[in-house]
């Protein structure tokens, strides 16, 4: 766990500032970066093969999404360092969808926490098309 400082400010019914020291941990800024990746246009799942097939279990059996996953993040006391691993639609615009995820990343995570984003690396897994799901469990051989 890291930290980052912030200030406060004095609003009405309260007291001056109060001394004090907010830590936000990797995994808050992992969740934020990873719902605001899911929310851009074009891409269609986070992590890499392994996590994803990983992930799809662990999801199935906990009925939850795993928000991090495919997020890896280094935070420091007033700066955060993203690596992001998407699969993106086929059909998209890879450079300008990178440019999308940067700019959704960093405002949702420089918003919600205070934290200067430095650097996003992103990594495109692969590529999604439509009617070859891999993740599906049926196996449609020739033979039955």
């Amino acid at each position: 766990m890291t930290t980052a400082e912030s200030t406060a400010k004095t609003t009405p019914g309260r007291k001056k500032d109060t001394a004090g020291k907010t830590t936000i941990a990797n995994t808050v800024v992992a969740t934020i970066a990873g719902i605001a990746t899911r929310e851009v246009e074009g891409v269609h799942a986070m992590g890499g093969g392994a996590a994803r097939a990983v992930g799809a279990v662990r999801d199935r059996v906990s009925r939850s999404d795993d928000h991090t996953r495919g997020v890896k993040v280094e935070v420091g006391e007033e700066q955060a360092a993203l690596d992001i691993d998407v699969v993106v639609d086929y059909g998209t615009h890879i450079a300008e969808t990178a440019s999308d995820i940067r700019g959704s990343v960093t405002s949702a995570v420089e918003l919600m926490t205070g934290l200067e984003v430095v650097e996003i690396n992103i990594n495109v897994r692969d590529v999604h098309v439509p009617g070859e799901d891999s993740d599906t469990d049926e196996d449609e051989g020739r033979v039955r």
